[in-house]
């Protein structure tokens, strides 16, 4: 162990230290990690695949299926109470009745934290996107563990923070399979040995679950309304689809509406503004009302997890947020499958690999702010009430899963 190593260790250590000497008053999050462990799994056969939050854990899902097929065990751990949330939903459909599949958080990043992770210790580590952790891929590369890192992304700005201890711990794993070229490229600045380009997960997902029974009302009540889906809105967002949503039911009086925040912990803050501005609206969250409930709703506060990428299939006209008020955006590939008219903010700097193909084959649009309400009104004079159905994406975007897999099989462990 050299100095760089030492100081991170003797940092990790206190923190972990002091976090456990005061457990009580941490928020939920770091309670659960502190308590991390994984269950009784075979040493040397299980896989450790991490996804930090619920998008990572949705991304993770063809994933955990290809891994469960092959008959691999897996401990999926997450590193959010939104996330852990979610695993304890989806858990027991993942596993499907195999018992290969288990879950939980995500331990601290310091030795007695990876401890109860190493006593039984996988047989390959798999993270998911930019989950580089100095201590956790120490302790495996000692001990001769794969570590590998799928649908790796990595920008410039990432780039441009990461100190030593990040170079550290890139230069240990033992192969990324990026996600697009420019984090590709990243990747090896950084100093990972084993860099290749595997593709987006996102655009090899399976199709959605089926929303609940409650939805079937919603369904039959607004059959004859066009309705905007509005994703993965972000502070500020939600008041520039509230504005362009109004003056579109100008001309479209029966317009209904779909919004869903990106971050949970906004949920409460975006109800109490609907509220405030007199909107006829329901929490997802609350008991789903009969058919008559929904005939004077007119929004719909899809303040729930995991439901999103689904309901874009009870919409009209979809936009993808996070691209107006911020720099970054979200991901556009769901309601561009599910065969809606789909517009994205001019920040989508983290998903340039997907809407570049996507504008180019006509399935995408990027549009200013001041542009948002003259889409809409131009969309809903063109676009059926509901799509046809699923569509096909451009070509250039499938087979990340197979090029993925053909990655990481070497390393993952036998019988």
């Amino acid at each position: 162990m050299d100095a760089l190593d030492f100081s991170y260790l003797a940092t990790v250590s206190l923190a972990g230290a002091a976090a456990r000497a005061c457990a009580r008053g941490l928020p939920e999050g770091w309670r659960a990690r502190l308590l991390a462990e994984p269950p009784d799994l075979p040493t040397g056969r299980w896989v450790w695949l991490h996804a930090v939050s619920v998008g990572e854990l949705m991304l993770a899902e063809s994933l955990v299926s290809r891994l469960r097929a092959a008959g691999h065990p897996v401990h999926l751990s997450t590193g959010t109470p939104a996330g852990l949330d979610l695993l304890g939903r989806r858990l027991r459909d993942w596993d499907a009745g195999t018992g290969l599949i288990t879950g939980g958080a995500f331990p601290l990043d310091d030795p007695a934290g990876l401890e109860p992770f190493l006593r039984r210790a996988p047989g390959a580590f798999i993270a998911l996107e930019t989950e580089l952790w100095p201590g956790l891929l120490e302790a495996l590369q000692s001990r001769g563990i794969p570590r590998l890192v799928v649908n790796g992304r990595l920008t410039g700005k990432s780039l441009q923070r990461g100190g030593p201890w990040l170079r550290r711990a890139a230069s240990r794993l033992t192969q990324v399979a990026a996600r697009d070229e420019a984090s590709v490229e990243a990747f090896r600045r950084l100093g990972a040995p084993d860099v290749a380009l595997g593709g987006n997960l996102k655009a090899d997902l399976p199709a959605p679950r089926p929303l609940h029974e409650g939805w079937a009302a919603l369904r039959t009540a607004w059959v004859s309304c066009p309705v905007l889906v509005a994703g993965n809105t972000v502070d500020g967002e939600e008041e520039l689809v509230l504005d362009a949503w109004n003056a579109a039911r100008t001309d479209t009086p029966g317009l209904r509406l779909i919004l869903a925040p990106r971050q949970p912990r906004r949920f409460e803050a975006v109800a109490r503004d609907f509220s405030e501005r007199g909107l006829a609206f329901r929490r997802a969250s609350d008991p789903w009302p009969p058919e008559e409930g929904w005939r004077s709703t007119d929004v719909l506060l899809l303040d729930t997890l995991g439901e999103l990428s689904a309901a874009y299939a009870e919409g009209t006209l979809a936009l993808v947020a996070g691209g107006w008020t911020e720099s970054g955006g979200h991901n556009p590939l769901e309601p561009i499958r599910a065969g809606l008219p789909t517009i994205i903010g001019p920040g989508f700097s983290n998903f340039g690999d997907l809407v570049q193909p996507l504008r180019s084959a006509g399935r995408l649009d990027v549009i200013p702010t001041d542009g948002i309400g003259a889409w809409i009104a131009g969309a809903l004079r063109k676009a059926p009430i509901r799509s046809a159905g699923s569509m096909s994406l451009p070509e250039s975007l499938t087979g990340a899963l197979d090029r993925t897999w053909s990655l990481i099989t070497p390393y993952l462990p036998i019988g």
